[in-house]
């Protein structure tokens, strides 16, 4: 059997991989804010708002991890722990921005499409 649509399986787990990461609302949410410079712990949670303790720390980790931030921690008392993009977060900063304007922009088309959808259903 021909596959209509050939593809490289290793380039769709790298794509994959990726969206797991950078696609998920509150990498979103933190890289948009770490765009304006670092930040430390409690106030980038604020600036999110809505997000938990624990979340913050696996998104920031998770981050970190793929090379999209930095966590610089100041030998204070209490420590001092700040929160910066990478040049990669830079880089980021794009398609995640272009992705957030876009759903501003479209979210009352989007509410409408599934008030009509759900209408259709019931």
């Amino acid at each position: 059997m021909l596959l209509r649509h050939p593809h490289n399986t290793e380039d769709c787990r790298a794509v994959s991989e990726i969206l797991q990461r950078v696609g998920d609302k509150w990498t979103v949410l933190v890289v948009g804010k770490l765009g304006g410079g670092p930040m430390r712990f409690n106030e980038l949670r604020t600036a999110v708002g809505g997000i938990s303790q624990k979340m913050l720390t696996t998104t920031l980790r998770g981050l970190e991890r793929d090379g999209f931030v930095t966590r610089k921690v100041f030998p204070t008392i209490p420590p001092r722990v700040d929160y910066e993009l990478t040049e990669l977060g830079h880089e980021l900063l794009v398609p995640v921005g272009a992705l957030g304007e876009w759903a501003r922009k479209n979210t009352d088309r989007v509410k409408a499409a599934r008030a009509k959808f759900d209408k259709q259903q019931a």
